[in-house]
């Protein structure tokens, strides 16, 4: 198994497993997590709900001595994982830590796709010098020559044949790079420009009547009242520009576009949980990434592009 950081890491161990059915699944994740309660160290396991009976089952009583979460609740914002793990981190500040996640699922959609691809491509940053490792699982047979090749840019290390590996194509900032896309538009948005805080009133008046048209909850109405808010106060305060919004509605989703003229230079804004030091440093887009059910965006040397989707109906779109 996995059981010392490779020659010039920073303490951090990103591996990723392709794997192909259930027993090779099964004969890696289990020694993976036994040996990280055999060096007591913080083990994290965040899987499908299918995927995460099937280890609790097998670890038998072990699964007490770890911490297990349905990734498809967690991660349905592949925005907010690494703020979530961060916080499991820093809770654990004494000990390293252990985690595996699965977080391709059957179900994961086209737009979905690319904020999956940032995510792992972000890991070894966001945790640069912390005692971690991951294994991150990937169903061989479910994935595509491009999701593939992209396993091995975002992974610095591939568990292959029982052994770890250095990934001759890791290369984290050129993926960021072909993923940073300008964002798809809707003819059929409507606009509302924030250009001062006196905007914000009637901006979210105007939010409200068309979440309510289109039958967005109550609660999901509130979300997007906190989304449109934070995201056109950033504008104002960070991009020193006017904030153009835009709404529509996207295979059962309402989401919610935001617009200025500043520049994103930070690839992990909104990933990570704010300092502590600073209660509004940061915390804008994080608690986007909180909220909304999936967060995009695309920064140029021209502005800023922020989506946020939120789910009309969550009840008629169940995570498979």
């Amino acid at each position: 198994m996995i059981t010392r950081v490779p020659a010039g890491s920073t303490g951090v161990v990103h591996a990723a497993l392709l794997y192909r059915g259930e027993g090779a699944y099964l004969d890696t994740v289990l020694p993976f997590v036994a040996e990280g309660l055999a060096k007591s160290e913080s083990v994290l396991i965040a899987l499908p709900q299918k995927s995460l009976a099937l280890v609790r089952q097998a670890l038998g009583d072990a699964a007490d001595e770890v911490t297990m979460a349905d990734i498809t609740e967690i991660g349905r914002n592949p925005g907010r994982i690494l703020g979530w793990q961060a916080a499991f981190a820093a809770e654990r500040a004494d000990r390293p830590v252990r985690i595996t996640t699965e977080i391709l699922w059957p179900g994961r959609t086209v737009e979905e796709y690319p904020a999956c691809v940032q995510h792992e491509a972000l890991f070894n940053m966001a945790f640069a010098g912390r005692d971690m490792t991951a294994l991150c699982l990937y169903d061989a047979e479910a994935l595509d020559t491009i999701a593939a090749a992209d396993v091995g840019c975002t992974h610095p290390v591939l568990w292959q044949s029982g052994s770890m590996q250095i990934s001759p194509d890791y290369q984290p900032v050129a993926v960021l790079d072909r993923y940073n896309q300008p964002l798809p538009n809707s003819a059929t948005a409507v606009h509302y420009t924030v250009r001062t805080a006196g905007d914000l009133g009637p901006a979210r008046s105007f939010a409200t009547r068309y979440a309510q048209w289109l039958g967005l909850s109550a609660d999901g109405v509130t979300n997007l009242l906190l989304i449109m808010t934070e995201l056109a106060t950033n504008s104002l305060q960070h991009a020193g520009s006017a904030c153009r919004l835009a709404f529509w509605q996207h295979n059962g989703n309402l989401v919610c576009q935001a617009s200025d003229q500043g520049r994103l230079d930070d690839p992990l804004a909104g990933r990570r949980p704010p300092p502590t030091d600073d209660a509004t440093a940061g915390r804008g887009l994080y608690l986007v990434n909180t909220i909304a059910d999936l967060v995009r965006s695309h920064t140029s040397v021209n502005g800023t592009t922020i989506q946020a989707y939120l789910r009309l109906d969550s009840s008629k779109d169940p995570i498979t």
